[in-house]
């Protein structure tokens, strides 16, 4: 599983596996969701640690970017678009455990919620 989190992108199948296994306690990262707060209403990936909207980026960046240097972080969206232009932003400023969920949560066939 840990080599999976060593990827740039991961698939919708992937993320399914990852977050079975963090729910087993065998990997860990943070799971945020870049999607408006109606678009995460109206139904999300179950195990979805944030929602930080691309919307507010310059708000709420910095501070995921300095506190979580040392962490994997996965973000998801609808498509894989918007997730994979943050994760761009954080590998390009060094963070190189950012990893973009390609596809989105319309190829999501795990758990989802309201």
């Amino acid at each position: 599983m840990q080599k999976l989190l060593d990827q740039a992108d991961v698939n919708s199948q992937e993320l399914s596996e990852l977050l079975d296994a963090r729910a087993k306690g065998d990997v860990d990262f943070i799971l945020i969701d870049v999607r408006e707060q109606y678009e995460y209403d109206a139904g999300h990936i179950k195990g979805v640690d944030m929602l930080k909207p691309t919307s507010s980026f310059q708000t709420w960046a910095e501070e995921i970017f300095n506190d979580h240097q040392d962490k994997n972080i996965i973000f998801t969206c609808r498509t894989g678009s918007r997730s994979g232009q943050v994760q761009n932003v954080f590998r390009s400023n060094g963070h190189n455990k950012a990893i973009n969920h390609y596809g989105g949560i319309v190829t999501y066939s795990g758990e989802t919620e309201r």
